[in-house]
Parts: structure tokens; C-alpha cells; sequence
């Protein structure tokens, strides 16, 4: 049987959430989670959950829980805020526990599993840059329960994620996107997801930077995923997002 579709009155005051429904009313036999990247507020990720529009799926938009400072706007999901020094810019990797602790304990196992009534399997996250390091490490902390999958779009682990036991990878499939040139993402980054994750998929787009996927040749592999992964009778469509 499917859960039920998560209502405002499910969360705590302290998190902002925006929640869509499966299409055309069907019962939400999965949820997606969908983790902003830094710097932005969980609204563009609630119209990429309308865009999406897959069966049988409600997705959720969360927003990290500190705000920019200096009155930038946008949120981050880091637990503290580091510049670097070459470029001026906010590092991702600035640790992301309390975060992670956020979106495992309060959203997938007190809302989604125990009010809900979702199972690990059901639920799958999908992340943009800090939005995806978030997601990864909610995954390794949910060790051998096997998730439906996480996409990370320019995000690789945590340097403070947890190591996967010698002989037993995390069964969670993972999908990571970078760009081929100027990514977050380096060589070592990917072998440690590798390393980390038994079923692990590396999407190297032809572009500069690692931001969202633009066209369908590079939303694909995504949708693929999605459709191998989320439970559906009606089957998920791979080619149903639309491009400007």
C-alpha cells in the first residue's frame, strides 16, 4: 500500500517545505526530496517538481535551514560558512551535519516513514551541489537500508561522510553529474563515491560547471534512474520533462 501524502501540519515550524502531489491525484507511492543548492531557497525546486510530473510521485522541497549572511538572501546547508581563499566564494564542503541530521531524522524517518507510513525504498533525493553532498551523506548514514537512489548534481561526498565496511558497499544507487570542465567534482571526489556506493553512475556533461541539467541528452540518464527506481504501475515516462 502507499504511504500518504506528507500535509504542512507534518512539519516542525523551524523547516520550510513545499510539498507537490503525485499527478492527477494518484496515491504517492514515492517521494522525491529535493535539496536546493547553496545560496537558493527551496521555490525553484518546487517548480522543478511540478516540471518533473512523475507518476505516482509527490516530491518535496526542502530549504536548507541557515540563511546567507550580509542579507544575500538564500539559505545554506553547510554548518558553518568558509570562504575560500582563492576564489572568494562559499566552500560546499563546510560540513553538513546538522543538516543531514535535519533531513534523516525529522523528514524521511519521523514524517515519511513513521507518519506516513513510507518505506527507505520509497524515497529517493535529489540534489543541487551543497543540496546533493547533503543527500549523499543522508544516504551513508542510512548504511545497509537501501534507499530508492540519490542524484547529485555537482556534489560529492562530505570529507567528514562516514566510510562504507571494507567488504560491503551501501546498497543506495547513486547517480552523479558533473561538468567536464570547471566542476566541484574532482577525480578523487568520484573514486570515493565509488568506493563508497555499490551501484554508482558518473554522468560527465560537456559543459563548464556543474549546474542543472539544460537539454534532454543530459537529463537522460536522470530520468532513467527515475524510471528504474521509483515505483510506479504506470511506469515512469524517460523523456517527460520539457526544455526551453
Amino acid at each position: 500500500m502507499p504511504g500518504r501524502l506528507p500535509t504542512a501540519e507534518d512539519f516542525p515550524p523551524n523547516i520550510t517545505a513545499s510539498i507537490v502531489p503525485a499527478p492527477s491525484n494518484h496515491p504517492p507511492t514515492n517521494i522525491l526530496v529535493l535539496l536546493h543548492g547553496l545560496g537558493d531557497t527551496n521555490a525553484s525546486f518546487t517548480s522543478l517538481g511540478r516540471q518533473l510530473n512523475l507518476p505516482e510521485t509527490a516530491c518535496i522541497s526542502l530549504q536548507a535551514p541557515k540563511p546567507l549572511p550580509f542579507g544575500l538572501g538564500g539559505s545554506l546547508w553547510g554548518d558553518e560558512i568558509i570562504f575560500d581563499e582563492k576564489t572568494g566564494e562559499i566552500d560546499l564542503d563546510s560540513g553538513c551535519r546538522d543538516s543531514t541530521r535535519m533531513v534523516l531524522d525529522h523528514i524521511i524517518r519521523n514524517i515519511l516513514i513513521e507518519k506516513c507510513g513510507y518505506k527507505p525504498r520509497n524515497i529517493m533525493l535529489f540534489g543541487l551541489g551543497q543540496g546533493g553532498m547533503v543527500g549523499l551523506n543522508v544516504a551513508v548514514e542510512m548504511g545497509m537500508e537501501e534507499l530508492a537512489g540519490v542524484v547529485s548534481i555537482g556534489g560529492p561526498l562530505p570529507s567528514h561522510a562516514a566510510l562504507a565496511p571494507i567488504d560491503k558497499k551501501f546498497k543506495t544507487p547513486v547517480i552523479l553529474c558533473k561538468g567536464n570542465k570547471d566542476s566541484k567534482v574532482s577525480p578523487a571526489d568520484v573514486q570515493r563515491i565509488k568506493d563508497t556506493f555499490a551501484a554508482t553512475e558518473i554522468q560527465e556533461w560537456k559543459k563548464t560547471g556543474d549546474g542543472m541539467p539544460t537539454n534532454r541528452e543530459e537529463m537522460l540518464p536522470i530520468m532513467q534512474l527515475f524510471a528504474r527506481r521509483l515505483l510506479s504501475m504506470r511506469g515512469i515516462p524517460e523523456g517527460s520533462v520539457e526544455f526551453s
